[in-house]
């Protein structure tokens, strides 16, 4: 086997992290692309030294008319490499990119879980962390959204999302996938324009390399990176305050205490709120709904807002912000 300088990465990044351990049961997601190409052919060759149990998945959307093609190729590729193959289809058509993403990963822990493997792989780049950042950016979001593709990630209790790939770009999987021959199914929905991701792909960011920086993917990635561990670090402070500053009032609703929310910086308050929110709504706290409760630390006594999602209010009653829902208990 040809040892390169991208199996010596992979390789120092998995014991680095600690992405994964001997011995375990891993699932890796094949679409036959070159990213996942390079991803299975990378740990099938370092499998070796760690003596893991691996296997392919591959998810069918059926939203091109070669799908079974694609599929029927990497399951060959899979016979050919002696390891386990294990292919969903999507019932329906796949049509937009959030419910294809969904569906997936639904359908790799279903595989996952049904086969028990502990890991579910997948080929994410560098470059994808760099679209995802702007695709966010574009979208309106704060530091959660920029590092949203991280290196792991819990899908159930019992597997975690793990992405090997994040500090590789796509014109090395590329080069990797030709050094090798390896055959790269060409996926016509990758140059589709109407899809926002492939227009920051083919247009957006060869434009900034040209006009900005030609390492921008790279750079952009390392920003995801340094926010990462800063959101980490934030979260786990939101957390503790939240836990500080909450009390059960007589009926169960919960109760904030606004002195000890006064003496945070803004930033805290707003992950406070945010994690408040996350808690007792039944959608995902948009910026409106976190700035509403953020207003009341400050605001006079018998504030109150207008009913969040669900019915619920939040009202000012001396030192504490009192989160009134009449339908549920908190």
């Amino acid at each position: 086997m040809t040892w390169t300088p991208l199996h010596a990465k992979i390789q120092r990044t998995i014991h680095r992290r600690h992405l994964f351990e001997r011995d375990q049961r891993l699932l890796v997601a094949v679409s036959g692309g070159q990213d996942s190409l390079c991803l299975i052919k990378l740990l099938l060759d370092i499998q070796p030294k760690w003596a893991w149990n691996l296997a392919i998945a591959h998810c069918d959307h059926c939203w091109r008319e070669d799908s079974q093609d694609n599929a029927d190729h990497v399951g060959n590729l899979a016979q050919s490499w002696h390891i386990p193959f294990y292919l969903e289809t999507a019932h329906e058509p796949v049509n937009s990119e959030a419910t294809a993403r969904n569906w997936r990963y639904q359908a790799l822990t279903k595989i996952a879980q049904t086969h028990h493997y502990q890991y579910i792989i997948t080929g994410h780049t560098a470059s994808d962390r760099a679209e995802t950042l702007l695709y966010n950016l574009i979208r309106g979001t704060g530091a959660d959204g920029l590092q949203a593709l991280t290196w792991q990630r819990p899908l159930t209790d019992h597997i975690i999302l793990v992405r090997p790939l994040l500090e590789i770009t796509r014109s090395q999987t590329e080069q990797f996938c030709q050094d090798f021959n390896l055959p790269i199914w060409e996926d016509s929905t990758n140059q589709n324009l109407q899809y926002p991701r492939n227009r920051i792909r083919q247009e957006l960011i060869p434009y900034l390399k040209v006009n900005f920086h030609p390492q921008v993917e790279t750079n952009l990635a390392q920003t995801a990176e340094l926010l990462q561990a800063e959101v980490e670090y934030l979260e786990q402070t939101a957390d503790h305050w939240r836990l500080e500053a909450s009390v059960k009032g007589e009926k169960q609703d919960l109760q904030l205490n606004r002195q000890i929310l006064k003496t945070l910086p803004l930033a805290l308050q707003r992950r406070v709120m945010r994690q408040v929110l996350q808690n007792i709504l039944p959608e995902s706290p948009n910026f409106e709904h976190i700035e509403k409760l953020v207003a009341l630390i400050t605001a006079p006594n018998r504030s109150q807002t207008d009913p969040f999602p669900g019915g619920v209010t939040a009202i000012v009653q001396g030192n504490w912000i009192c989160i009134i829902d009449e339908t549920r208990k908190i």
